[in-house]
């Protein structure tokens, strides 16, 4: 496991496009979400940090994507370096947290480029028009520390975009395991 942060971009940076398969080879794109706000989380299942707060991601995405949030996971790893990654472990892992959105598979690594991932997790929040509104952590916890896992930073910049206004723009990157690359 390599501490890696997320990288930081230029805030109202665009979208990239995307068109993945989940899990069972349904095929999800960004334009599905035109006009919505959208949360992209680079995760996976076997990270330690994913893990640390994957119940309260499950809650935060039911409870955002009632009030309008779309929200997608994409896992990049190299699933055929690391087996606990394969797609058919992505359902179970999905099923057994209650993910309510879709969990995509980004075999080729393209995506994660594109997006300039560098950990798990690694959160990009877009607003309505699909400018990065916020790049940053879930909250302060870490598997080693013993702080509650809340979600408040990303919290507090969802209800920021989904009231139509800009999150603060002070934001501490994510820190995670590095993306396996290929």
């Amino acid at each position: 496991m390599s501490l890696t942060p997320s990288n930081m971009l230029a805030l109202n940076s665009p979208l990239p496009s995307f068109r993945l398969p989940d899990a069972q080879g349904r095929m999800v794109s960004s334009d599905d979400y035109a006009e919505q706000p959208l949360l992209v989380v680079f995760m996976c299942n076997h990270c330690p940090f994913v893990k640390h707060l994957a119940g309260a991601l499950a809650d935060f995405a039911r409870q955002y994507q009632d009030r309008g949030l779309a929200v997608v996971g994409i896992n990049s790893n190299d699933f055929l370096a690391n087996p606990e990654d394969r797609p058919e472990r992505m359902l179970e892992e999905a099923r057994e947290r209650g993910y309510t959105f879709p969990y995509l598979v980004d075999e080729t690594q393209d995506v994660a480029r594109a997006f300039d991932a560098a950990c798990t997790p690694d959160f990009f929040l877009f607003d309505r028009r699909h400018k990065l509104a916020y790049r940053g952590q879930f909250d302060d916890s870490r598997p080693s520390q013993d702080i509650p896992v809340t979600g408040r930073d990303l919290r507090a910049a969802a209800d920021a975009v989904l009231a139509g206004q800009s999150p603060d723009e002070t934001q501490k990157p994510s820190m995670g395991c590095n993306i396996k690359w290929k």
